[in-house]
């Protein structure tokens, strides 16, 4: 008797589901598994093209799922995706939350439209998905929300107005495992550490970075967008049922070694 697929019937939306250059991101990885494990995924970004090329890995693997090009900082284009997802697949099981900015600077530093800015791309747009995404879960009996913070937050590097942004993602996590237990809903954040995904590498990261901060990790391996995407799976999936209101840290270790600016 085969093993049933992990997220067998459910329908998840991915935000961020595109990748900044070729290559697997957090977000695209976690659709891809969500697929392959079952789920109809509709993929959310901006950039239309980045969730085609996500799509196209999907459908390679005989999985279904469906483009939704909008701006997750914006309350029509997050109520219009939720509406998508139902109408197409009947239901909402998981919102994975991948959207995000770096925002470089100290509060002296940091200029008032870029601090905006970051919060509104980092943070408001949690609120916004969800508001329209827990309503839709809860009117199906329940289910899980994912949001991406950073070991930034848990061990600031010089980047303020980012490390707050992840700080926020972290205790709107659990507010909203508080306030959405009554509905079945599961509220759960990973926090990545220095993976090597596109948004690290589209930005030019010399191979001397690439091998220091591989090294800051006591496994002394390199994380990928795979590690993120798995972590994601897990907390989608009914396997973590009674999990709700943690900050998992997906790091290699990082965080529990002496801090270092070094790490990105």
């Amino acid at each position: 008797m085969g093993s049933r697929l992990r997220l067998d019937k459910k329908v998840a939306i991915v935000t961020g589901a595109g990748s900044r250059a070729a290559g697997i991101g957090n977000g695209r990885a976690a659709a891809i598994l969500f697929a392959r494990e079952g789920a109809k995924v509709l993929l959310v970004d901006k950039n239309t093209a980045a969730a085609e090329d996500t799509l196209a890995s999907i459908k390679e693997e005989g999985s279904e799922a469906e483009v939704f090009t909008g701006d997750v900082s914006s309350a029509a284009d997050c109520r219009a995706m939720v509406e998508r997802a139902v109408s197409r697949w009947g239901r909402l099981d998981i919102l994975d939350n991948n959207v995000g900015i770096e925002g470089p600077g100290s509060v002296v530093s940091v200029t008032e439209e870029d601090w905006d800015q970051v919060m509104a791309v980092n943070v408001k747009s949690i609120m916004l998905t969800g508001k329209f995404a827990v309503p839709a879960m809860a009117a199906g009996g329940g289910g899980s929300i994912i949001n991406i913070s950073s070991i930034g937050a848990l061990r600031p590097r010089g980047l303020t107005p980012y490390s707050t942004s992840k700080g926020a993602v972290i205790a709107l996590t659990r507010a909203m495992a508080i306030d959405h237990a009554k509905d079945g809903i599961r509220v759960n954040c990973i926090a990545p550490g220095p993976m090597y995904t596109p948004m690290a590498y589209s930005g030019g990261m010399s191979e001397e970075a690439r091998e220091r901060r591989r090294r800051a990790s006591p496994l002394g391996i390199e994380g990928t967008g795979w590690d993120i995407g798995y972590a994601a799976l897990f907390l989608a999936s009914d396997e973590s049922r009674y999990i709700t209101g943690v900050v998992l840290p997906v790091d290699g270790g990082v965080t529990i070694t002496t801090a270092s600016r070094e790490d990105r």
